[in-house]
């Protein structure tokens, strides 16, 4: 006869009264040097390309979100985004963080699409953020702005139409 282990006592453990771990806590980062007075993020999405630099408002001028065109001329994001989605994707970690009057940014933009030259800037600017004021990581973090989306365009292959498209089948 085989050795059955004692089950009976199992039966009075309460689920609820066992201990959780506590979450991870993050470590505090220490907060970035600015280079020449801006706190600089680098943000991507697919073959877009975002350098975001930001500083404090200084003097009565107000908090403006700029995209520099050339050296010398600008767009706001309302004139550079037509879309409404795009516009407040852009806004959001300031949004999140309350620093919307506060903050002054610039970007430069490449490359990709608009959707995608929209979710770099949000992600340069939460970068520049963090580094600017590292306990609003959390924040970011958890609004999910410090995470780059990884997804790309699938490759196409030889002897296909396209990344999975092949080519039409004929039985004659």
């Amino acid at each position: 006869m085989s050795q059955l282990p004692d089950i009976t006592g199992l039966s009075q453990i309460n689920p609820l009264s066992v201990e959780k771990p506590q979450q991870m806590q993050r470590k505090q980062r220490t907060p970035a040097e600015p280079k020449h007075g801006w706190w600089w993020g680098t943000g991507r999405r697919k073959r877009a390309v975002a350098r975001v630099r930001i500083r404090p408002v200084q003097g009565n001028g107000g908090a403006a979100v700029r995209v520099q065109i050339t050296g010398d001329k600008y767009k706001t994001i309302d004139q550079y985004f037509s879309e409404e989605r795009d516009r407040s994707d852009c806004l959001a970690p300031l949004k999140v963080t309350q620093l919307a009057d506060k903050i002054e940014v610039v970007a430069r933009i490449a490359g990709g699409g608009t959707m995608g030259q929209a979710q770099a800037v949000r992600l340069g600017i939460a970068r520049a953020l963090r580094d600017y004021d590292p306990t609003l990581e959390d924040a970011l973090r958890d609004a999910g702005f410090l995470t780059r989306d990884a997804r790309e365009v699938e490759r196409k292959k030889y002897g296909q139409a396209g990344a999975r498209r092949r080519f039409q089948f004929s039985k004659r």
